[in-house]
């Protein structure tokens, strides 16, 4: 049985569906257009205006909330797959779990830590060496196993 989604969430990810499909882009262009065509009927007035200025306000202010609620589902489901696979690779460094909840000085540092592994391994692909194998990365030096 399928866990139960909030309203919310339900009506979020319906509403992600709907407005990134090329029909609803092709209605909100035709809005735009008939806007357009009606301003010399209007006088180009200050209302004429107006309308497509509050119209496209108030979509962009609610659309934020959306993209953001739906970005931040799609990256805590990313995160949690993730760890899953460090967490079943035999070798895979488990204090890699949970990673994105470190202080940006720390994530910085671990970081560090792969760019020299990678330049490691760069070094020794030019050495003529292969570019396999797991090294340990510990206080930012990659020490073979």
């Amino acid at each position: 049985m399928a866990p139960r989604r909030s309203w919310f969430t339900r009506f979020a990810n319906g509403a992600s569906r709907a407005t990134g499909r090329p029909l609803t882009f092709l209605l909100a262009l035709l809005v735009v257009v008939v806007w357009g065509v009606t301003g010399p009927l209007f006088g180009f007035s200050d209302t004429w205006q107006l309308v497509i200025n509050t119209g496209t306000t108030i979509v962009t202010f609610l659309m934020v909330f959306l993209i953001q609620n739906t970005q931040n589902r799609d990256a805590e489901a990313m995160h949690v797959k993730m760890d899953e696979l460090i967490r079943a690779m035999e070798g895979a460094h488990n204090a890699l779990l949970d990673l994105e909840e470190l202080e940006d000085k720390d994530l910085d540092d671990v970081r560090e830590r792969y760019r020299k592994l990678a330049a490691k391994a760069r070094r020794d692909v030019e050495q003529g060496g292969r570019d396999i194998g797991c090294d340990d990365v510990d206080d930012g030096i990659a020490t073979p196993r």
